[in-house]
């Protein structure tokens, strides 16, 4: 197996059940991937986004987790414009069936092992 690629995981706090689904059907299958993710539920000071910038520069990609929670989420959002600013592929997934908020300059698709797989595979 190649050396293990790893994913920044961008969501609101409201999603982070979501979060948790993701992270758990890594475990459950053979994946050559680990994921991250800095959720805090206090403000977003200065060292907290000197860690996402690291965290970001480390990561091989980021997986946007996008609902409509995703639109008012201020560290989401910073979290997002970093990894643009670190030149990191992004993947939108719809965390949601019932719901297809877009976010600007995230391609996003919905939800499957399939196209989370396709995304890590090639960056």
């Amino acid at each position: 197996m190649a050396n293990k690629k790893t994913i920044f995981i961008a969501f609101a706090i409201e999603d982070e059940k979501q979060r948790d689904l993701l992270k758990g059907q890594s475990l459950n299958t053979k994946t050559s991937f680990e994921y991250i993710d800095m959720s805090v539920k206090e403000a977003y000071n200065i060292e907290w986004k000197k860690r996402v910038r690291t965290r970001i520069r480390r990561s091989d990609g980021v997986i946007v987790l996008v609902s409509k929670n995703s639109l008012d989420s201020r560290g989401q959002k910073w979290e997002i414009e970093c990894a643009k600013d670190e030149g990191k592929r992004i993947l939108g997934i719809w965390v949601y069936k019932s719901d297809r908020t877009n976010i600007v300059g995230v391609n996003t698709k919905v939800w499957t092992w399939a196209n989370i797989t396709d995304f890590i595979d090639n960056i």
